[in-house]
Parts: C-alpha cells; sequence; structure tokens
C-alpha cells in the first residue's frame, strides 16, 4: 500500500470513528472500541514511518491523516500532544505552499479545530467564499459543515458557567 493510500485510510477510518451513530443507528461499545484502536494502529504506523510524502498533496493529505486520527482515536498513551504538535509544526510550511483547494480547507479546518487560530479560519472562509455556492459537490457541503461545526464549537476553549 502506497503512502497515500495509508493517508486516505486512516482518513476514512477516523471520519467513520468520528461520525459513528450520528445516522441514528445504534453505537455498540465493541464496534467502538474495535474502530478506536484500528484509528490509533493507523495513526501511530504512519507517524511512526517517518515518512512526510514526495508531493506537496501527499505531505498534506498525511498531515490531515494524521490529525484526523488523533482527534478521533481517543487512546492517549502520554504522547497523543507531543505528535499532535510534530504534525501541526509540519502543517505550517505545507498551508503557506499548498493552493486554495478542498485538501487545504480540510487541513485548515483540521489546524484549525487544534490551535482555534483565527487567521487559519479566516484563510477557510476566503476559500469557501470563492467557490461557487450555486455548484458545489457534495464532498465540498461536507467540508463547509465540518468547517463551520469546528468554527460553531470550540469547545476546549470555552469556559462553562455553573
Amino acid at each position: 500500500m502506497s503512502l497515500l493510500q495509508e493517508a486516505i485510510t486512516l482518513q476514512l477510518a477516523a471520519h467513520d470513528l468520528l461520525y459513528l451513530g450520528m445516522d441514528g443507528s445504534p453505537i455498540y461499545s465493541d464496534d467502538l472500541s474495535r474502530r478506536n484502536g484500528e484509528v490509533y494502529r493507523l495513526t501511530t504506523a504512519l507517524y511512526n514511518s517517518g515518512l512526510y510524502g514526495s508531493t506537496l498533496e501527499e505531505q498534506a493529505n498525511i498531515c490531515l491523516a494524521l490529525l484526523m486520527g488523533y482527534n478521533a482515536s481517543f487512546i492517549d498513551h502520554g504522547e497523543k500532544q507531543q505528535c499532535v504538535q510534530a504534525v501541526l509544526d509540519r502543517c505550517w510550511d505545507i498551508l503557506d505552499a499548498l493552493p486554495a483547494s478542498l485538501l487545504k480547507l480540510r487541513l485548515l479546518t483540521a489546524c484549525y479545530g487544534e490551535v482555534y487560530d483565527e487567521p487559519l479560519a479566516d484563510e477557510a472562509r476566503s476559500i469557501i467564499t470563492a467557490w461557487d455556492t450555486a455548484s458545489l459537490t457534495a464532498e465540498q457541503q461536507e467540508v463547509i459543515e465540518e468547517f463551520q461545526n469546528v468554527v460553531g464549537n470550540p469547545y476546549p476553549w470555552e469556559e462553562v458557567d455553573e
């Protein structure tokens, strides 16, 4: 399996785990545990490969997959934040070089979901506003909704008044 295929496989597995039960189907603990373990295994394997990709798009997909994997999996043996920070450090150079695209919006959304830095959200909004809203693909619509959800629900940074 190529590095890009590994990244895409992880993205799909993380997406499935993040949206488990959102269709109204029941969530069973054994299925949740299995999927969580699989996402963690895929994330750890990709991270530990030390491979970054040979093209800008491949690098962006790898970083996106890793951020999605770390976000989706609730397993943490004490290394997760350090790994996420290392991936974010790689993202800053990639984002500067990556042209405005669906992939860039997805990566901006994943990065924003980690650091809640408003310039990331502003750049994402500029990509969205450049698209023709009358002819959005299903994938574009889904990514826009995901971005709006992340921006609208920055739960790690909100204080809850009791």
